[in-house]
């Protein structure tokens, strides 16, 4: 049986999420110097982006809101 769900920090999908912003702060720090304010913070973005909606959408009053984030 699981655990209920009492916060999003409990939701697999956000913790795989953080490490997914783990691994790519990880890997774009091999991208070029040159590319720093260009494709590297694109992609550390759109890494913390991941978790930063399902927080938010968590946040929210209804699941509906919960579900569009």
């Amino acid at each position: 049986m699981m655990a209920p769900i009492k916060s999003f920090k409990d939701l697999l999908v956000w913790q795989e999420s953080i490490e997914l912003g783990l691994d790519v702060y990880g890997v774009s720090q091999g991208f070029p110097k040159e590319e720093l304010f260009g494709l590297t913070q694109q992609v550390r973005r759109g890494a913390v982006s991941v978790s930063s909606n399902i927080t938010e959408g968590w946040g929210r009053g209804s699941t509906g809101d919960y579900i569009r984030f």
